[in-house]
């Protein structure tokens, strides 16, 4: 017998949790979970919440910890910054959080989704526990929804939880705002008031509408409807993953508790059939019946179930962290061979990316030969025209030079430049460059030009130099 054989009928896949026998939404009022495991998940919440809202203020060398302003295409990670000419990083960052996101639920399941997915921190750690504070407990809530709406009670709580959780999406929608124009940019919106910037004035309440909708109402449907990521575990989850699983050797049957009884004797299992890890399941599910796509692996079932068999004096552990092949086997959980093969090819992509973040260049150069024009001959040298574009990708102005490195000639501007470059600005130009014929050793020579930047040389480019065609000695 397999943990997916538990209910024999197989009913509890053809619906969701979350839906009565006509399609209608049944909502999911979980009791207020308590334990070892919850109060692990509240510090790490409490951790991430902290650093996500000091993320928009913390600098690195005048530059925000992050910043993805799509709408100037400027990106900061750490302090770096990237620009649309970096793009290839981005898709081997792309690659890396796939086949990272593939290996983490291979091996560990959703784990990711009870214990870092932004969705599941606010909601659990922050909005859920102001509804707890505002409508009470399980029992409490079930019975405010039932009161008619012109209940004083109802609408007073139900007020109250509408306005402190349209403040915290607010808040929430500054914050990406910050994230996404910078600290800088937010503050003259502020002080300049809302008409004046009437766009992002919008889209805050745009982005406010949305996170209260998501957190008032639609909720645990973002895991189960939206994001694939669950729907995805089907095909990732093999029987050596580790998730939060329901022991059914050692719980069933199921029956209830009765004192001083021999549970062995009586042929029933350990699980007493209490319910209790089905009330404080946020997406309303019942583990026992096996893993189920909207388990989120929030570990609330642990909890309570190590809280009941404390109770009725029986050892903990009957919903744990283990895998399928560990509980029908009993079996120690070990490392597969695709677990393995993922990992080596993280590994390697690890490194590549970290190989091209460092030695991206401060800045790009493009320079290239004037298209549609031939050499000529000036004082006894022979010249080329030349198109440049050069892009300062670094977090610092730069004061730049052309250098002719190879072979020996001069390089003359056409004009005078200006060869200040700003903080992800663009310069473009045009130059000569002069050569004496003795260094051309045939119509296409190849020559290298370095960018000196306040006095040291960061990046050279190679180009090809046309020049008449070299007499050879018969």
């Amino acid at each position: 017998m397999t943990g997916e054989e538990l209910k024999t009928d197989g009913s509890f896949r053809d619906s969701i949790g979350t839906m009565d026998a006509d399609g209608k939404r049944k909502f999911v009022y979980p009791k207020k979970p308590k334990g070892k495991f919850t109060n692990q998940r509240t510090i790490l919440a409490t951790v991430l919440l902290v650093f996500m809202f000091a993320t928009p203020w913390i600098k690195i060398n005048g530059q925000p910890l992050l910043l993805l302003n799509v709408l100037e295409r400027k990106f900061v990670v750490f302090g770096n910054i990237f620009w649309p000419q970096d793009f290839y990083l981005l898709v081997f960052a792309l690659l890396t959080g796939i086949l990272f996101v593939i290996l983490f639920t291979v091996i560990f399941g959703r784990l990711f989704c009870g214990w870092v997915c932004p969705q599941t921190i606010f909601m659990e750690h922050v909005f859920r526990r102001i509804e707890y504070w505002i409508e009470g407990d399980r029992g409490q809530q079930i019975r405010l929804s039932k009161l008619p709406w012109n209940n004083p009670e109802k609408l007073r709580k139900k007020g109250l939880k509408s306005f402190v959780f349209w403040v915290i999406s607010f808040i929430i929608s500054n914050d990406f705002l910050m994230i996404i124009v910078g600290t800088d940019e937010w503050l003259k919106v502020v002080s300049d008031g809302p008409f004046v910037h009437l766009g992002n004035f919008i889209g805050i309440l745009v982005f406010t509408t949305i996170f209260y909708f998501v957190f008032a109402w639609f909720r645990e449907q973002v895991c189960i409807i939206v994001c694939p990521y669950g729907r995805l575990q089907g095909v990732m989850l093999d029987r050596q993953s580790v998730v939060v699983a329901y022991d059914y050797k050692r719980g069933e049957n199921r029956a209830k508790f009765k004192k001083k009884e021999n549970r062995a004797e009586a042929k029933k299992g350990d699980c007493i059939d209490c319910n209790q890890c089905v009330d404080v399941c946020p997406t309303g599910i019942d583990i026992r019946n096996g893993t189920q796509l909207e388990c989120i692996n929030c570990t609330a079932c642990i909890d309570a179930c190590d809280a009941i068999m404390d109770k009725v004096e029986l050892p903990r552990g009957l919903i744990r962290y283990a895998s399928e092949e560990s509980i029908a086997e009993e079996k120690p959980h070990k490392y597969s061979l695709r677990a393995k093969a993922y990992t080596g090819l993280l590994v390697v992509l690890l490194i590549i990316m970290g190989f091209l973040t460092s030695s991206r260049s401060a800045v790009e150069a493009t320079i290239l030969r004037a298209s549609g024009m031939t050499h000529f001959e000036k004082e006894g040298k022979i010249v080329n025209l030349y198109n440049y574009k050069i892009l300062n990708k670094s977090a610092e102005n730069q004061e730049l030079e052309l250098q002719l490195i190879s072979p020996e000639g001069e390089i003359n501007f056409a004009g005078t430049p200006d060869m200040s470059l700003e903080i992800g600005k663009l310069i473009r130009g045009s130059f000569f460059i002069a050569i004496e014929p003795t260094q051309l050793k045939s119509s296409e020579t190849e020559i290298k030009i370095g960018i000196i930047a306040n006095g040291k040389l960061i990046e050279t480019t190679t180009t090809s130099f046309n020049g008449p065609r070299v007499k050879t000695k018969n």
